[in-house]
């Protein structure tokens, strides 16, 4: 069952790390500003993916534990990341750069916060 469950996990983290890699790829392509603005949207959109997940099996007692493992822990944990925007919130500070480091510091906490809070309505809409 652990190893079963563990490699639901990494097949998650695999396509969310993959997935990140290939959306930053393209944000940044397109974008021309020194704004960090692919791990933003990275992580806002893993945040909308992860509450709405958590709303759509909460409390339904015939819900896939492993599918609901795979999305979370897997593939919202590889999709997201934490050290890039904490690397990236550093990166600011050391070129002085304090109000983008506000404003990216903020953005990511209210629209990840927010993110969530819609992604948990729509998962409840949708049960």
């Amino acid at each position: 069952m652990l190893l079963k469950t563990t490699l639901i996990i990494a097949l998650g983290g695999a396509l969310g790390s993959v997935a990140r890699f290939m959306l930053s790829k393209l944000i940044s392509e397109s974008s021309t500003t020194s704004f960090p603005l692919s791990t933003l949207v990275v992580n806002v959109l893993g945040c909308l993916i992860i509450g709405f997940v958590y709303a759509l099996f909460d409390n339904k007692e015939n819900a896939s534990v492993a599918l609901k493992q795979f999305l979370t822990i897997g593939f919202c944990g590889g999709f997201t990341t934490f050290s890039t925007f904490s690397n990236e919130s550093f990166n600011l500070y050391q070129l002085q750069h304090f109000t983008q480091l506000a404003l990216y510091i903020t953005a990511s906490v209210v629209l990840g916060f927010f993110a969530i809070a819609l992604g948990a309505t729509l998962g409840q809409w949708i049960k």
